[in-house]
């Protein structure tokens, strides 16, 4: 029997950090240069890693190097809410986006958490993704 493959883009938790990428990129392109430099580099760089340490680690051959980088995912995860509640406490961003980060970036901590715990799981198991 031929095993189905499935690519990283088809991964739920990748999608979800693709979407949280697009609507801080919007908040991104609003700041003025001088915010964007301050916060908004750091931000979007954080944002946008979580999205590439996904991608990276499921294209790891190795259980423990698939989730070291699941792991700087979630690290990069963390250090955007940082950011993202900078941004809300000096009013930097539209509000709507704001609480729609904030409850994604959330759901997207359980689904790399879930990610990280099914990798361990296969690999304690001694099965071959």
């Amino acid at each position: 029997m031929k095993k189905k493959y499935i690519s990283f883009e088809n991964l739920e938790v990748y999608q979800l950090a693709q979407e949280i990428s697009k609507v801080s990129w919007e908040i991104y392109q609003k700041f003025n240069w001088e915010i964007k430099k301050i916060i908004g580099e750091q931000f979007i760089t954080a944002i946008d890693s979580i999205g590439a340490n996904i991608a990276e680690g499921y294209g790891r051959y190795h259980f423990l190097d698939k989730i070291k980088f699941f792991y700087n995912a979630r690290a990069s995860l963390f250090e955007a809410q940082h950011w993202l509640k900078l941004i809300s406490c000096r009013g930097l961003g539209d509000k709507e986006n704001l609480r729609f980060l904030e409850k994604n970036l959330e759901e997207l901590n359980l689904k790399i958490n879930m990610l990280i715990k099914a990798n361990f799981k296969v690999k304690n198991e001694g099965k071959i993704s």
